[in-house]
């Protein structure tokens, strides 16, 4: 998982670095799903997605 995160965050940088200031950056959030669902996918693990209403619930706390 390591690896994969230091090359997609790579990949990320060099697609994106003229809209970056040069700073520190966290990985964006939908890189790092994508990651650990490739990294589920291989392991033969399946996950649902949650439904709108599920989303509504979640932020209605915050």
């Amino acid at each position: 998982m390591s690896f994969a995160n230091q090359s997609f965050s790579v990949r990320y940088l060099v697609k994106n670095y003229k809209n970056l200031e040069d700073n520190v950056h966290i990985i964006p959030e939908k890189l790092d799903n994508e990651i650990t669902s490739l990294k589920l996918n291989s392991m033969g693990i399946k996950i649902d997605a949650i439904t709108k209403e599920q989303k509504g619930y979640l932020n209605l706390w915050q």
